[in-house]
């Protein structure tokens, strides 16, 4: 049996390492490659051609979901499973829009990893029990045929500080991360945050980053 060609893409080397210690015993896996970014990635994938890759949606600069999203427009069949903190309906929905064949939590067990690995290598859609619980309850709330992208909300109302706030916060970044981004302090992040939820009359970072993809602010549509 040819081994499953793997690439492991994430910013945090300990979670490579992790991965990768996961796999290391599996006869049916071969990791072929690492990158902590989006543009590595691309490259690594482009030479190793590898069967599957393993893909943290959440990374500096360029996202998981531009990554995906460049090798569909792209033509590579290379099949990608995303890993990611964030179980939010709206990251997984707009991840299979933009190619990926899988989803599952960086909290996944390592069985659970193994087998999504071999499913999203045959063929076969993968979504962890939690993630495929909220997908379903997203579509039983709102059972309309989903649209290339939901309704914008009128993001006018933000100035153009906030706006790349949101944008930055839809891309899964940490206050920290965003304020490291931007320049500024945590304190004024968590500022802009709250004068954004109070003029978007969202109330959770769920809200948030459902609004940010909608409006087109996390640069992966």
């Amino acid at each position: 049996m040819t081994a499953i060609r793997l690439v492991i893409v994430d910013d945090h080397g300990i979670v490579r390492e992790g991965i990768r210690q996961v796999v290391l015993g599996d006869a049916d896996v071969t990791v072929v490659g690492e990158a902590s970014d989006g543009p590595t990635a691309l490259a690594l994938i482009a030479q190793e051609a590898p069967d599957v890759v393993l893909l943290d949606i959440t990374m500096p600069g360029m996202s998981g979901l531009e990554v995906v999203r460049t090798l569909r427009d792209g033509g590579d069949a290379t099949r990608v499973l995303m890993l990611s903190v964030h179980d939010d309906a709206a990251y997984v929905m707009e991840s299979i829009r933009n190619g990926a064949q899988g989803y599952v939590r960086k909290d996944t067990t390592p069985s659970e990893l193994r087998a999504a690995i071999r499913a999203v290598h045959a063929g076969e859609g993968y979504f962890s029990p939690a993630i495929a619980h909220r997908l379903t309850t997203a579509l039983r709330e709102d059972p309309r045929p989903p649209s290339p992208r939901p309704a914008a909300p009128a993001i006018d109302v933000l100035t153009n500080r906030e706006r790349e706030v949101l944008g930055l916060i839809g891309r899964g970044l940490l206050n920290k991360e965003v304020a490291a981004t931007l320049g500024i302090s945590v304190r004024t992040v968590e500022a802009h945050r709250e004068a954004i939820m109070r003029k978007l009359e969202v109330r959770s970072v769920a809200g948030l980053t459902r609004a940010a993809i909608a409006a087109g602010l996390t640069g992966d549509g």
